[in-house]
């Protein structure tokens, strides 16, 4: 099994804000996906549509201001059944997000493009929480024809 792995720094935002915009519709809607659906509180699913399809996640924990933990439960093959993970800390003036998508069983190329797309809309999150604006699909950078 291989993982994916991203660290980002959120410069003057508390581990509060990191962790809201991880688990409301509001927040999410605001930096990965604009068409955001579900429910939030554990066991709940999400549902995440994107141009060229979505995923559905599963709320498996929720620490506040600490870590979040979902479970793809639909979406592409290579999806299902991996884990996404958020951990939280404070370094200063940043809070730090140790991001996983792990439980992936090999690392075929659609892994390498999530890889890169998991960083945009990383980027987009630190946008959103440093400056009240992200960059969620469809406003995200594209990277290939995937999107």
């Amino acid at each position: 099994m291989v993982d994916i792995l991203h660290r980002v720094g959120v410069e003057s935002s508390s581990l509060d804000d990191v962790y809201e915009a991880l688990t409301t519709l509001e927040g999410l809607s605001g930096w990965w996906a604009e068409d955001t659906k579900g429910q939030t509180e554990v066991g709940g699913v999400l549902e995440f549509r994107f141009a060229p399809g979505g995923f559905d996640i599963k709320v498996v924990e929720l620490h506040p201001a600490e870590r979040v933990l979902w479970e793809v439960v639909d979406g592409p093959e290579e999806w299902i059944g991996t884990e996404v993970s958020w951990e939280l800390k404070q370094e200063g003036d940043y809070t730090i997000i140790l991001f996983k998508h792990q439980g992936w069983k090999e690392p075929v190329e659609f892994m390498h493009h999530c890889s890169t797309k998991w960083g945009v809309f990383l980027l987009s999150l630190k946008q959103l929480l440093e400056t009240g604006s992200g960059a969620p699909e469809p406003h995200d950078v594209k990277i290939s024809n995937w999107h």
